[in-house]
């Protein structure tokens, strides 16, 4: 995790590239083989757009070499943000996954070159069939959005990631995608479609189609090599960039890596590396080694454009590497004879390109700096522009003042390798919204996100609203940009550190845990609050629902400062009876109330995010019963299961695999936490005598879902589990109970199909499908349609100890409060617990 040290900036210029080291927010300056690529981008005026599901699901090396190799304008549009995936660097789940996965994209688009795009759908997980997805997914909504996208990034070439011909073969996520896309490629070039959206947009009808196959799509390749090619492309997408030194191979690789959360981190390959391309619809290419032939691509699809490319070619053979500086004055005539097109969509990309080009050319550097990270609303704060002219030039920079901003200096005339130091005041309005993303400012539906605004579709975050307005004079071109303000800080072993300035409220209240379980007795629960701004005296409060007694009914508390946390601690007592709720801290301040959390995520490959919403925790009364003392939980990919553990009343002792103390006979169960087996093999192999010690002399061993790829039988435990991709992924699935009368079912609490309800975005996944014979199966469950499956809790006796297996998601349902996945929960580490023997009177020594 980061640890910063402040200040704040703002970059001036878009050099984002393909190979930067940094995040997006620290772009690197491209050196002047990178600036002759980008020169000869100027001359391709092509569009492709690539179409799937989810983060994680685009070809990166097809679209690195759309971008890099065809230098066409590419773009990513996945229909989801990945929140109903899974998460394997931390424990963050659902919109805070689907945050992470975001900025992901961004930062693999980065990598390769693309733009990326999203629509308001909504990962609710995995989904079977198209039919189960679209009862979810607001079809029509999810086909606006696509629409709109390709109307305003005006694609000639749609690719679609997966086959829209075969529904129920494979994610429905991923068959809907490609569904949704034949139907928009049409679509969007139809005046009667979404006519609403024609009075900012015109129709836009896309010259082809394809779907981006492989031998995969035929189940093997011998299947492959027989079927019918005749409507298949093949591209190379192995070149080989001199201009930066890496295969494009290597560059997509490097962007597939930007999916840390998925585990998805790769080797670049080298040499010829075949794409496939399924011709679907549309005009048929005229050469079948290029999906863009027979499309105009160059400066003649543009009325005047001609001209435009007889100027480009002459920098292009005049570009002296050495000294790309010579070629400014021709770039700038480019720039006027670009000015006077008529054709405003290529006009502008073309003129943003060519402007960045004369930036990176001239190597003006300009940033704004401030040494808060947080603002209030209302609040003020200092900034610093920086602004370094390291061209030979004489370079003009004007800044623009605003409402929210006074500068001391707006003009300056800049010499060649001179800095100057602009000072300025940032004003925060009153009443201004804390940062969040803007998808999540309304209420969501289980499939769709709520964004009523239609110039927000399709983005995969707003763009801030803390800039400085600048005007770069170069050759006497007018350059506009504007800066972002941006928290910069200096870490002691990672350096310059670039990140977003974030609104805060003045104060934000937090519950320590997002889940308490009662008994019959009272809990203490912590409640913390922030002050973002000096603040006067209060009072806190903890609210609960009818039923729960809450000691003290308040708190007061004097002034605070800004930055300082205060903790406190309130009793809550359970009704006598079930029940279940939400408490959440409240902060009063004078006619003031306060009642947002803010939760910040922070991971060092993607820049820091954050979320503002309503504190709130969730307190169950199960009325279960846990016999488990002390627990050792070993950490897998990342979940929230060893806190779900202590709710319940266990003491539990954490372990990296790496870490795990070579006597566990003081624990009454051992938990392996999700995937642990996927991302430590070789460390949890090595634990396999060891837990197979404990459990014979009588521990119990409870091992949670890993994914099927690459799992040997043999490595889950001391008996053998081959582990299948089946899973359930209706929530409300009914559950069979095979073994009615089990102790796992029954000690300590009675599990009934009651326990079953009330359950989150599936049942389970990655059951296994052949297990030792000692294993016996607890639990049969199936979606609609299918045969049922028991391998989703199978339990077995060895030596005198337990071996538990669970493909059960209890890392969702735990955190979600489902009182019959803690009770069984409990059940599942208390198997092995004996009951301690109740002492007679007559027993006792006085």
């Amino acid at each position: 995790m980061k640890k910063p040290i402040f200040t704040l900036i703002a970059w001036l210029l878009f050099i984002g590239h393909a190979t930067a080291q940094e995040n997006r927010l620290f772009p690197t300056q491209p050196n002047t083989s990178e600036i002759y690529h980008n020169i000869e981008k100027l001359g391709f005026l092509g569009t492709a757009l690539y179409i799937a599901a989810h983060p994680d699901d685009e070809n990166t090396r097809l679209i690195s070499w759309l971008s890099n190799d065809k230098m066409a304008r590419t773009g990513y549009l996945s229909l989801t943000r990945g929140d109903g995936g899974q998460n394997l660097i931390g424990p963050e789940l659902r919109e805070q996954l689907g945050m992470i996965r975001t900025q992901e994209l961004l930062e693999a688009r980065h990598r390769d070159g693309g733009e990326q795009f999203f629509t308001r759908a909504n990962d609710f997980g995995y989904s079977k069939h198209p039919d189960e997805t679209l009862e979810i997914w607001n079809q029509q909504e999810v086909l606006e959005d696509m629409v709109q996208i390709i109307r305003t990034f005006k694609p000639d070439v749609i690719i679609n990631r997966f086959n829209h011909r075969t529904p129920g073969t494979t994610h429905g996520h991923h068959t809907t995608s490609a569904m949704l896309s034949m139907t928009a490629f049409k679509t969007a070039g139809m005046k009667t479609a979404y006519a609403s959206q024609l009075s900012k947009l015109d129709t836009w009808q896309p010259q082809r189609i394809f779907f981006n196959t492989s031998w995969w799509f035929y189940g093997s390749e011998e299947a492959f090599e027989k079927a019918d090619k005749t409507n298949l492309l093949e591209v190379d997408a192995g070149t080989y960039y001199p201009w930066n030194g890496l295969s494009n191979s290597e560059i997509a690789a490097l962007s597939r890596s930007e999916h840390k959360s998925q585990g998805f981190g790769s080797s670049g390959s080298r040499g010829s590396q075949i794409e496939y391309l399924e011709y679907l619809d549309g005009s048929f290419p005229t050469d079948k080694s290029d999906l863009f032939s027979g499309i105009n691509t160059t400066w003649t699809r543009v009325s005047g454009g001609s001209k435009i490319q007889t100027q480009l070619n002459k920098i292009l053979s005049s570009y002296d590497f050495k000294n790309p500086e010579a070629s400014l004055t021709a770039l700038a005539e480019l720039h006027q004879a670009i000015l006077k097109l008529k054709d405003e969509h290529w006009k502008a990309i073309k003129l943003r390109e060519l402007e960045d080009i004369i930036l990176q050319i001239t190597g003006v550097y300009v940033e704004a700096s401030t040494n808060k990270q947080f603002v209030t609303d209302g609040a003020m704060t200092p900034i610093e522009i920086e602004v370094t002219n390291r061209s030979h030039q004489n370079i003009a920079v004007s800044f623009t003042s605003n409402t929210m901003l006074e500068l001391d200096q707006t003009d300056l005339n800049t010499s060649s390798n001179t800095s100057t130091i602009v000072k300025g005041t940032l004003a925060i309005p009153q009443y201004f919204q804390p940062t969040s993303p803007y998808y999540l400012n309304e209420p969501a539906t289980l499939g769709m996100y709520t964004v009523k605004a239609m110039h927000e579709r399709g983005q995969p975050e707003l763009e801030s609203p803390f800039a400085v307005q600048a005007t770069i004079t170069i050759e006497n071109i007018k350059i506009y940009r504007d800066l972002k303000i941006q928290y910069k800080s200096t870490d002691p072993v990672r350096g310059e550190i670039h990140e977003p300035l974030n609104v805060v409220p003045v104060v934000s209240v937090s519950v320590e845990n997002p889940v308490y379980v009662f008994n019959e007795t009272s809990q203490s629960v912590q409640v913390s609050m922030t002050a973002h701004s000096n603040i006067e005296a209060g009072t806190i409060e903890l609210c609960a629902p009818n039923g729960w007694k809450v000691t003290p009914s308040e708190i007061n508390f004097d002034t605070i400062n800004s930055g300082t946390v205060r903790s406190y601690l309130f009793h809550v007592t359970p009704p006598k009876t079930a029940s279940k709720g939400f408490i959440s801290g409240l902060v009063k301040i004078g006619e003031s109330t306060y009642s947002k959390e803010v939760i910040a995520i922070d991971y060092n490959h993607i820049p820091d995010q954050q979320l503002v919403r309503n504190n709130a925790a969730q307190v169950v009364k199960p009325n279960l019963k846990n016999k488990a003392t002390t627990v050792a939980y070993i950490n897998g990919a990342g979940d929230d299961v060893a806190t779900a553990i202590e709710a319940i009343g266990s003491k539990v002792f954490r372990f990296e695999p790496s870490e795990v103390p070579s006597d566990l006979s003081k624990y009454d169960a051992v938990v392996v936490g999700i995937r642990a087996f996927n991302v430590a093999p070789t460390q949890m192999a090595a634990l396999q005598e060891r837990i197979d010690l404990y459990v014979k002399n009588g521990g119990t061993l409870m091992m949670q879902y890993n994914t099927s790829r690459r799992i040997d039988p043999d490595a889950l435990g001391p008996l053998p589990i081959t582990l299948s991709r089946k899973r359930v992924t209706d929530e409300n699935a009914a559950v069979t109970l095979l073994e009615p009368n089990h102790a796992i079912l029954n000690q300590p609490n009675k599990i009934t199909s009651v326990d079953f309800e009330d359950w989150v975005q599936e049942r389970g996944l990655y059951f296994p499908e052949k297990w030792d014979p000692a294993f016996t199966p607890i639990l049969g469950m199936n979606d609609k349609g299918e045969e049922m499956t028991n391998g989703s809790l199978i339990v077995a006796r060895h030596g005198n100890g337990h071996i538990i297996y669970t493909g059960l998601s209890l890392f969702r349902e735990l955190p979600a409060g489902v009182s019959g996945a803690y009770k069984l929960l409990a059940n599942m580490i208390s198997i092995g617990v004996k009951d301690q023997p109740v002492k007679k009177k007559s027993d006792e020594k006085f």
